[in-house]
């Protein structure tokens, strides 16, 4: 997606959803021990690999990825509810901005959970208020409560459901997606009007204290 006319550092901050992301991954990765065994499942190729370069990190993708979305080639393309993996051979999964792609996300998750060893880990970060992407292969939108029975259905356990932002980090994230509407040098002026609230807007998100508004959700899980 283009941001066009917005400085780096403005699309830095309003775009908190791919940071906390970013951080999650990272995380994750330093929790892992030296030899442990990783999974991505992805929509968009090895987009997380270099996080993992000290462990033995394998990437699938879906196949459903646009150009933009590809982070490196992937090691296998496979259907994310037919992984070409024997049971528990991995230590970790991790699947960013993925599910949604997938026609059966219960399915999804019951193989990740099969390919995990008992107690591996699992990383998801999912979407609730997101624009279409990655079209025709986008399906689904997905709340707390959603994220939560697919993973108890999948077979995991210590569920953790984390709300990214609430109605002020949304709204100034559609701020900036409102710049799409605006071709050429009508770009420049609507980037003045709409950059100092997109900005701004972010440091009221404490009001939102339930966090209903929010544009999706970093899970984290181990299998039984």
């Amino acid at each position: 997606m283009s941001y066009s006319g917005i400085p780096r550092f403005v699309q830095r901050y309003v775009r908190h959803f791919e940071a906390a992301g970013d951080e999650a991954v990272r995380r994750l990765a330093e929790d892992l021990g030296p030899r442990a065994q990783v999974l991505e499942a992805s929509a968009g190729g090895e987009r997380h690999a270099g996080w993992f370069s000290g462990h033995g990190y394998v990437g699938v993708e879906a196949g459903c990825g646009e150009a933009e979305w590809k982070g490196g080639r992937p090691e296998v393309i496979a259907g994310l509810t037919s992984l070409p993996f024997r049971g528990e051979c991995f230590d970790a999964c991790l699947s960013v901005g993925t599910l949604e792609h997938a026609p059966e996300p219960g399915g999804a998750l019951r193989e990740m959970a099969r390919a995990l060893r008992p107690r591996g880990r699992l990383l998801l970060i999912a979407p609730q208020e997101w624009e279409v992407h990655q079209a025709p292969q986008d399906y689904f939108r997905f709340t707390r409560y959603g994220l939560r029975y697919l993973l108890e259905q999948a077979g995991f356990t210590e569920i953790r459901v984390l709300s990214v932002g609430g109605f002020f980090r949304l709204l100034a994230r559609r701020l900036l997606n409102a710049l799409r509407f605006f071709p050429g040098l009508w770009s420049v002026p609507a980037a003045v009007v709409l950059a100092p609230p997109a900005l701004l807007l972010p440091a009221f998100d404490w009001l939102d204290r339930d966090r209903n508004f929010t544009l999706g959700y970093i899970c984290t899980a181990r299998k039984r």
